[in-house]
C-alpha cells in the first residue's frame, strides 16, 4: 500500500511539474474525454532576418525567392525564427519547413502577388474531397514544429480570386467590382474570369469533374482558388497573434494535423468572401483553438473529416479539440460542425465564447451520403446577440446554402421520406449543450433529422433565448431539455 501511494504521490507531482511548465495545460483540466496534453513546437535559437536573404518590404518587388532562400537557410541550421520586419512583403507562395517560426514584426503584412501564373495547379483535398487546386498561398506539408508567430498580417489578395453575389453588396460595390473585368454569368453574379466561368460549369460544390488533360485543369486555373493557409500532415502547430485576412477560399485549414495550437489570432474575411470561412479544422486531433477572433464571409470556427466516399475512405476523425475563449463576428456559424465529417467528429469541447452577429449561432449540418458519426460534442457558457436566423440548428438535409438562403429561398426538405441506412446515412449522438444566452434571433432552435437516422441523445441545459420564432424538433430521439427557456419577440 505504501508503495502504491509513492508512485501515486509521484505520478501527481511529475503531473503537477507538467502543468505549470506547460500554460496550455488548463485548457485542457475537468474535460469530459481523456485528450494528451498540447504542447507548443520546439524552435532552435537560430534566427534571420528576411532582409538579408535580398527581400524588399516596398509592397511591390516580389519577395518569392527571397522568403524560399530564407527558409532554406534556417532549415540547413537545423532551424530557428524568420523575422519579417515592417514593411510589405509582395511574394508568391511561401512553402515551409519543420523546426521553423515564420514570425512577423508589427507593422509587417504579407501580401500574397494576384497573378495566377505563381500559383502551381497540385494534388490536394477541398472541401473534403480529393481534387486538383492552385497551391495555396502559405502551405506545409508533413512537417514537425512549425509556427506562425507575431503581430503582422498575412493577405491572401482574396479579391483577385473570388466571385461576388450582388445581394452581398452595395450597388456602389458591384459597380466597382463589375466595371471592365470579369464576367457576369448570371443575373447578379460576377466570377472574375472567363476560365473561372467554365469552371464553375463542370464543377459539383467548387470541385470540377470531367477534366483529364493538363490544359484542360489549367483552361480553368482561376476557378481553382486556394485556401490560404493549408498545413497537411503536421504535428506540433502554432498559429499565435497573427492577423490571417482576404483569402482566396478558407482562410485557415489544417489538415490531418496533430498538437495544434491556435492562439489569439484573428482570422477575418469581407462579409460577401464567397467560401470565405475563417477556420475548418479537418481530421486533426489534439487541437486548441483559444482566445481568438473569427470574422467571415462563410462559416467562423468549423470542424469537418472529408466528405462522402473520399471522407470515408481517409477514415480520420477530428477529435479531441478544445475551443476556448473565442469570438465569432460576421459568418454563417458561429462554432461549425460539417457537412463534411464522413471520416467523424468526437471528443469536442467549446466553451466560454461569443457570437456576435452570425447568421447561425451553433450550426450543426450533413446530408444523405455523407456517413460518419458526429459523437460527443461538449458546448458549455456560450453568449449570441443579434443572430439572424437560428440560435441552434441540426440540419441533416444540408444543400450548399446558408440557413439565411435556405429560409429566403422557402427551402422544406421532406423530413418524412424514409432512405435505407446504410454506411452513406450520417449519425449525430451525444451532443450537451448548456449555459446558453442569446438575445436576439430569428428562430431559436431548429432540429430536422433524418427519420430513418434520428438524432439521439441530445441534451439541453439552462438555454435562454429571446427569439422572433420559437423551436422546431423533427426526427430525434432522447432529447433533454432542463430549464429551457424561450422568449419570443413582440
Amino acid at each position: 500500500m505504501r508503495k502504491k501511494t509513492i508512485l501515486l504521490a509521484a505520478f501527481t507531482l511529475a503531473t503537477l511539474c507538467m502543468s505549470a511548465q506547460n500554460h496550455y495545460a488548463k485548457y485542457q483540466e475537468q474535460l469530459p474525454f481523456g485528450m494528451p496534453m498540447v504542447t507548443a513546437p520546439s524552435i532552435p535559437g537560430n534566427e534571420v532576418k528576411l532582409t538579408d536573404f535580398g527581400a524588399v518590404g516596398d509592397g511591390e518587388t516580389l519577395c518569392t525567392e527571397a522568403f524560399a532562400k530564407a527558409i532554406d537557410n534556417l532549415s540547413r541550421k537545423g532551424g530557428g525564427r524568420l523575422v519579417v520586419p515592417r514593411g510589405i512583403w509582395h511574394t508568391g507562395p511561401i512553402i515551409l519547413k519543420s523546426n521553423i517560426d515564420l514570425h512577423l514584426e508589427m507593422g509587417s503584412v504579407i501580401l500574397f502577388a494576384a497573378d495566377e501564373t505563381l500559383y502551381p495547379l497540385i494534388d490536394t483535398s477541398f472541401e473534403g474531397l480529393d481534387t486538383r487546386r492552385c497551391q495555396s498561398p502559405l502551405s506545409g506539408f508533413n512537417l514537425h514544429d512549425v509556427a506562425i508567430t507575431g503581430q503582422g498580417v498575412i493577405d491572401g489578395n482574396g479579391r483577385y480570386w473570388r466571385p461576388l453575389k450582388k445581394s452581398k453588396v452595395t450597388d456602389a460595390q458591384w459597380k466597382e467590382f463589375t466595371t471592365g473585368k470579369g464576367v457576369v454569368t448570371k443575373k447578379d453574379y460576377w466570377v472574375p474570369s472567363e476560365g473561372y466561368a467554365k469552371g464553375e460549369a463542370s464543377a459539383n460544390m467548387n470541385v470540377p469533374e470531367g477534366l483529364n488533360t493538363p490544359e484542360e485543369w489549367e483552361s480553368i486555373k482561376r476557378f481553382l482558388r486556394p485556401v490560404m493557409v493549408s498545413l497537411v500532415g503536421c504535428k506540433n502547430v502554432l498559429l499565435q497573434d497573427v492577423i490571417f485576412q482576404n483569402s482566396p477560399a478558407w482562410n485557415l485549414h489544417p489538415l490531418m494535423c496533430e498538437n495544434v495550437i491556435i492562439e489569439r489570432v484573428l482570422a477575418r474575411n469581407p462579409a460577401y468572401a464567397q467560401n470565405g470561412d475563417a477556420l475548418d479544422l479537418e481530421s486533426c486531433k489534439n487541437v486548441l483553438i483559444i482566445d481568438s477572433k473569427f470574422d467571415a464571409g462563410d462559416d467562423g470556427i468549423c470542424i469537418k473529416s472529408g466528405k462522402d466516399a473520399d471522407g470515408r475512405k481517409r477514415g480520420i476523425p477530428c477529435e479531441n479539440v478544445v475551443v476556448d475563449g473565442c469570438t465569432v463576428f460576421a459568418g454563417h456559424g458561429g462554432f461549425v460542425v460539417g457537412s463534411e465529417m464522413s471520416g467523424g467528429v468526437r471528443n469536442i469541447m467549446v466553451r466560454n465564447c461569443q457570437f456576435l452577429g452570425t447568421d447561425v449561432g451553433l450550426r450543426f449540418k450533413s446530408t444523405r451520403g455523407r456517413g460518419g458519426i458526429v459523437e460527443n460534442i461538449f458546448i458549455d457558457g456560450i453568449s449570441m446577440t443579434d443572430i439572424k436566423t437560428d440560435a441552434i440548428t441540426f440540419n441533416m438535409y444540408y444543400g450548399g446554402k446558408s440557413v439565411a438562403e435556405m429560409l429566403a429561398d422557402g427551402d422544406q426538405p421532406n423530413n418524412t421520406d424514409v432512405k435505407p441506412v446504410d454506411e452513406t446515412t450520417p449519425i449525430f449522438r451525444n451532443i450537451d449543450i448548456r449555459n446558453v444566452i442569446c438575445n436576439g434571433a430569428g428562430r431559436a432552435m431548429e432540429f430536422n433529422g433524418l427519420p430513418e437516422m434520428p438524432m439521439d441523445g441530445i441534451s439541453l441545459t439552462d438555454i435562454q433565448i429571446i427569439a422572433k420564432k420559437g423551436a422546431e424538433f423533427h426526427n430525434y430521439k432522447n432529447l433533454t431539455q432542463k430549464n429551457v427557456n424561450i422568449k419570443i419577440e413582440e
